[in-house]
C-alpha cells in the first residue's frame, strides 16, 4: 500500500500519545526508531504484535532503538491497551489519521469477503538521520521483533 521505500526520508509527523504527550519525527533525530502501524488496539493480531515487541524491549534498547505504535484509536483506548499489556513504548492516538496518511498505510482492505478502508499493518524502521532503513509490509505478529532486529 505505502509508496515509501528504503532510503526515502521518513515523513514528518506530529501526534499525541496515550497521555497527551506530543511526538514528532524531529524528537528522534540521533536515534533509531521503529514506527509500527496497527489496525486496532486490543484486537488479537495487534495484541500479539505489541506484546512481541514488548517481550524484546531490552534487545531494542540495547540496539539503540525507540519504538512508537500508531493507530487511529482514541487516547483512552490506547492508554487502556498500553496499561493492560504493560507496553513500555508510547502509542500514538492518530484519530485524524494525519500520521497514518503521511506514511501511506490507509487504504482498501478485504476481510471475510467485505471491502472497507483501514490501516494496513506496516512497520517502518528509521535511522538516526530520519531515513527509512526498512519497510515491513508482511508483518509476522508473533515474531515481529525478529523481523526488525
Amino acid at each position: 500500500m505505502t509508496t515509501l521505500k528504503v532510503g526515502d526520508q521518513a515523513p514528518n509527523f506530529s501526534a499525541e500519545d496515550q497521555d497527551g504527550n506530543l511526538h514528532q519525527l524531529s524528537d528522534y533525530k540521533g536515534h533509531k526508531l521503529v514506527v509500527f502501524f496497527y489496525p486496532k488496539a486490543s484486537t488479537p493480531g495487534c495484541t500479539a504484535e505489541a506484546c512481541n515487541l514488548r517481550d524484546h524491549w531490552q534487545s531494542f534498547k540495547n540496539e539503540g532503538y525507540k519504538i512508537l505504535g500508531v493507530s487511529a484509536d482514541s487516547k483512552k483506548r490506547q492508554q487502556n491497551f498500553k496499561n493492560k499489556y504493560e507496553l513500555p513504548f508510547p502509542l500514538l492516538a492518530d484519530e485524524d489519521k494525519s500520521v497514518i496518511e503521511a506514511f501511506g498505510v490507509w487504504g482498501p482492505k478485504k476481510f471475510m469477503g467485505k471491502e472497507y478502508d483501514g490501516i494496513h499493518r506496516t512497520t517502518f524502521v528509521i535511522d538516526e538521520d530520519g531515513k527509512l532503513k526498512d519497510v515491513i509490509t508482511k508483518v509476522k505478529t508473533k515474531a515481529h521483533a525478529e523481523q526488525i532486529l
